[in-house]
């Protein structure tokens, strides 16, 4: 019995010490690091709001497509090829451009949302922001480099997501292809928030305090998991619609 209430109690006491302290404490980031955070994710944030710009932009000149898709890319690849020690604030504004033209290459997804369900819309954001949030806080208090060994197993599933998606554009895709890369797309972005977070963490202690890059890989995270589940509340509001249908007929 004094075995098992020692052992209970131990345990309690570590719930209760990390319940408390560690949701408080970010002794392992050392206050460069925290300020460095705090400029990251200002940055996401203002990226954040240029990708809704860009959304918006799309309801009404319908602008979203191929260009801006090719727009993203292009501005994305000449913020990643300038120095960061030099131009800050040229790179910011391309942080802002390719966020900008982003979210124009979303808007059709976004105006389908609206057309069907505006509150799809809506629940898809803030459980994005909810999750984003909770993976990158607990990548946060978690030791250091604990999930970076997790990168290796999500590049390759993010290769395996890749080849899917190029058989299916030659073969053609099933239902449950498109299904599978659905969540099997979010579990690995989901990964990607939490090691992108510690890397990120980590490359800060050794000195590359790039938030600019730092913003734009995390921007790049929460777009991809907010388009798989936006796609799947959609589908699942879709599916619903026509089983209703079905019964009335």
């Amino acid at each position: 019995m004094d075995a098992f209430s020692s052992f209970f109690g131990s345990q309690s006491s570590t719930r209760n010490r990390w319940g408390y302290d560690s949701l408080k404490s970010f002794g392992q980031i050392s206050p460069i690091v925290q300020a460095h955070l705090k400029q990251v994710y200002l940055s996401l944030c203002c990226a954040l709001i240029a990708s809704a710009a860009g959304a918006y932009l799309h309801l009404l000149w319908n602008i979203g497509g191929l260009l801006t898709t090719f727009a993203c890319m292009g501005s994305m690849i000449w913020l990643l090829s300038t120095p960061h020690h030099q131009e800050q604030q040229k790179r910011v504004a391309l942080l802002m451009a390719t966020a900008l033209f982003e979210g124009a290459s979303v808007g059709p997804l976004i105006d389908l949302a609206i057309e069907i369900d505006p509150s799809i819309l809506v629940s898809a954001f803030v459980g994005t922001a909810v999750a984003f949030g909770c993976f990158s806080l607990a990548a946060m208090l978690a030791r250091r480099r604990e999930y970076l060994y997790l990168g290796g197993l999500l590049s390759s599933g993010l290769s395996i997501l890749l080849w899917l998606h190029f058989a299916s554009a030659i073969f053609g895709g099933s239902a449950a292809i498109f299904k599978f890369e659905l969540y099997f797309g979010l579990l690995v972005f989901v990964g990607f928030t939490v090691v992108d977070t510690q890397d990120i963490i980590e490359k800060a202690h050794r000195g590359d305090l790039d938030y600019v890059n730092h913003a734009l890989l995390l921007f790049t995270d929460f777009v991809a998991v907010f388009v798989r589940i936006l796609t799947i509340m959609l589908k699942n509001s879709v599916d619903k619609s026509e089983k209703k249908k079905k019964r009335r007929d």
